[in-house]
């Protein structure tokens, strides 16, 4: 019968191992996760949205007409070249700009005044401190 016990092979010092067991995903997890890897496109699908911006106007005109192959030899190099002259940068940018929520003109209007209701508080504040301040020092330094 083999030796199971935790000890070298000098047979003296034990084996000091640690060895991580790995927690199991639970089936809400892996659904999360699948779930997650499932809204994000890959990056063909991301490249071809963005890049056929240009050509999308053409390409659902000739559509239309029937002309789809003639259509995909002109948008091919619209597509190239809006790669080559759009930044990611602004790319990225404009498509984050699509999915802000902006405000109703309710809410506008609404932070508008909070804003000069602020500007007009603080305004006030700092005036009477400056006065107080000045009369402060006028008292005290110029007597």
């Amino acid at each position: 019968m083999a030796d199971t016990s935790n000890k070298n092979d000098d047979g003296k010092t034990p084996v000091t191992s640690t060895r991580k067991v790995k927690n199991p995903e639970t089936f809400r997890e892996r659904a999360i996760k699948a779930s997650e890897q499932s809204q994000q496109p890959d990056r063909r699908s991301r490249i071809r949205s963005v890049a056929g911006k240009p050509a999308r106007p053409l390409v659902g005109a000739a559509r239309k007409a029937g002309q789809n192959k003639a259509v995909r030899i002109i948008a091919t190099p619209l597509r190239l070249l809006g790669l080559i002259l759009v930044p990611k940068y602004i790319r990225n940018s404009y498509r984050e700009l699509k999915q802000v929520q902006w405000p109703n003109w309710r809410e506008s209007r609404q932070l508008t005044f909070a804003v000069l209701a602020f500007a007009f508080v603080f305004g006030v504040f700092v005036a009477v401190l400056d006065y107080g301040l000045d009369k402060l020092f006028r008292g005290v330094l110029l007597k």
